[in-house]
C-alpha cells in the first residue's frame, strides 16, 4: 500500500492535508472487466487528525494504457502487489475513476443495483470532472440517457447519504426540480462498533448532468450589477422551492415540530451565538437582543418537521431553460452536521431563511466591488417576491411563523459573522446589518 498512500496524499480530496497517510485495508471487492481487474478497497486511514474510512477504487491492466498517464499509481514498473496472482511487475494500476473501463463497470453495477430507478445503459466515453474537493465525479455519454455524471463517494460514513435519498425521492415522484436520477450503488464494510458488526452506506450515485447552464447566484448578480429587477425570477424560484418542499412533505416521513425538538433547535440556536459572541465583538453587542429573537420562536407554533434541503443559497440552483426553470443541487445538508442529523426531518423555514441570507449577500458582494453598487433596494424587492412565491406555493401566509423564520435567519447570519470575521473581515458587515435589522424587526 506505500504506491496508494503515496498517491492518495497529493489528491485533493484527502482529509488530512500535509500528512503521510496511515493506511489500513478493512474490505476490499474485486472483479474484472474489458481486461482489467476492478478492485475497490475500503481504507481506514489513521492520520492525526482522526480516522477516517475512504473509498479507493483502482483498475490494473496487463499494460500500461495510453491516456490514463496522469491517473497512474503504482511507480513504475512496480505493479500492483495486491492484485491476486499477479507477479510485482505484471500490472500497471491506475485511480479507477479516470478509467473508462470503470466507468463501465460502475454504471452496470448501479443499473443492476436494488437503488436503479431508470438503466443508463451502455457508456460511449467517459472523464472525470475537474476541480472537485471532496468527491470525484465521471462524466458519461451514454447511448441512450445523454450525459450522465456519477459521483463517487471517497469519504464513506455508515448510514444514507441525503443528497442520495432526498433527490431519488423527487425524482421517483416525477419533480423536474433536480437532475434526473438514475440510481445509486450502496457498499458494506467491516465496522467492529457496530452490534452486527457491518457498516453500509452509498459508493456512488449517477444522475443527468446539466452543463452550461449559469447557477442562480450568477443570474442575480448580473441583474443587480446591471440594476434589473430580480423580482420575477425570485418569485418563481419561491414558488419551485415551495414545490420541492411540498414533493418531499409527501414522498418522505414528517414529524410534528414537538417542544422537545423545538426546544433542540433552540438550545442549537443558543449554542453557536455565544460561541460567536465570544469571537466576534459584533456579536457580542446584539447577543441580548438576538435572545429575545429566539425566545419568541421558541413560544410560537412550528410548521411540521419534514425532509429539506438544508443548506440552500442561490449558488444550489441551476437556471434550466423555461418550461424546467429553476433545478435544485447538494442535498447533502450543513457540512458540519453528522451524517445520521442531516437525513432527519427538520424545519422547512431554515431552507427559506438561507435563499434570504443569499440576497443580502448579492448586495454585499456588489458594494464590495472595484466598481461598487448599491444593491439595497434590489435585495430587498427579491426577498419579498421571493416569499411571495414561496407563499403562493406553500399555500401557507408565512406570517404565521414569521418569529420561527427570524429565528432562523438570525441563527445564520450569526454563524456568517464567524465565517467572516475568520476569513473576510472587511465583509462581515454583511451579517452583522442583518442581525441588527432583524433584531430590530423582530422587537416590534
Amino acid at each position: 500500500m506505500s504506491d496508494v498512500a503515496q498517491w492518495m496524499a497529493r489528491q485533493r480530496w484527502y482529509a488530512a492535508k500535509g500528512g503521510t497517510p496511515n493506511l489500513r485495508t478493512i474490505a476490499r471487492t474485486d472483479d474484472t472487466t474489458d481486461g482489467a481487474r476492478i478492485t475497490t478497497r475500503f481504507v481506514i486511514d489513521d492520520a492525526r487528525t482522526g480516522a477516517v474510512l475512504y473509498q479507493v477504487p483502482t483498475t490494473a491492466h496487463a499494460h500500461a494504457v495510453a491516456g490514463l498517464e496522469h491517473a497512474r499509481i503504482d511507480t513504475e514498473g512496480a505493479g500492483d502487489a495486491d492484485v491476486p496472482g499477479a507477479a510485482p511487475d505484471a500490472t500497471t494500476t491506475y485511480d479507477g475513476p479516470h478509467d473508462p473501463a470503470y466507468a463501465r463497470w460502475l454504471l452496470a453495477q448501479i443499473d443492476a443495483g436494488a437503488e436503479s430507478l431508470t438503466p443508463v445503459g451502455p457508456v460511449r466515453s467517459a472523464r472525470v470532472l475537474r476541480g472537485e474537493q471532496s468527491n470525484t465525479s465521471i462524466i458519461c455519454e451514454t447511448e441512450h440517457n445523454g450525459t450522465v455524471i456519477v459521483k463517487v463517494f471517497r469519504v464513506l460514513h455508515h448510514g444514507d447519504n441525503p443528497d442520495v435519498t432526498t433527490q431519488q425521492a423527487l425524482s421517483a415522484a416525477g419533480s423536474s426540480r433536480v437532475p434526473k436520477v438514475f440510481g445509486a450503488l450502496r457498499g458494506e464494510w467491516p465496522d467492529v462498533g457496530r452490534a452486527d458488526g457491518v457498516a453500509s452506506g452509498h459508493l456512488a450515485f449517477a444522475q443527468e448532468f446539466l452543463p452550461g447552464l449559469d447557477d442562480a447566484w450568477r443570474v442575480a448578480l448580473d441583474d443587480a450589477r446591471r440594476g434589473d429587477s430580480f423580482a420575477a425570477g425570485a418569485d418563481r424560484l419561491g414558488a419551485a422551492l415551495a414545490d420541492v418542499h411540498v414533493t418531499l412533505a409527501s414522498v418522505m416521513p414528517t414529524e410534528p415540530a414537538t417542544p422537545d425538538r423545538i426546544r433542540t433547535a433552540i438550545d442549537t440556536m443558543h449554542a453557536r451565538l455565544e460561541a460567536a459572541a465570544a469571537e466576534a465583538p459584533e456579536i457580542a453587542e446584539h447577543a441580548d437582543a438576538v435572545r429575545a429573537v429566539y425566545a419568541r420562536a421558541a413560544d410560537v407554533a412550528w410548521p411540521p418537521l419534514q425532509r429539506i434541503h438544508g443548506d440552500l443559497h442561490l449558488g444550489q440552483v441551476l437556471s434550466a431553460p423555461e418550461p424546467r426553470g429553476w433545478v435544485f443541487l447538494d442535498f447533502e445538508g450543513e457540512p458540519l452536521r453528522p451524517l445520521h442529523e442531516r437525513s432527519l426531518p427538520d424545519v422547512p423555514l431554515r431552507d427559506v431563511a438561507g435563499m434570504l441570507r443569499s440576497f443580502d449577500y448579492v448586495a454585499g458582494a456588489l458594494a464590495h466591488d472595484d466598481d461598487p453598487v448599491d444593491a439595497g433596494a434590489w435585495a430587498h424587492e427579491a426577498r419579498a417576491a421571493f416569499l411571495d412565491g414561496y407563499e403562493r406555493g406553500i399555500g401557507v401566509d408565512l406570517r404565521a411563523h414569521r418569529e420561527v423564520l427570524d429565528a432562523f435567519e438570525i441563527d445564520k447570519a450569526v454563524y456568517e459573522v464567524v465565517y467572516e470575521a475568520r476569513n473576510r473581515p472587511t465583509w462581515v458587515g454583511i451579517p452583522v446589518t442583518a442581525v441588527t435589522r432583524l433584531a430590530a424587526r423582530s422587537a416590534h
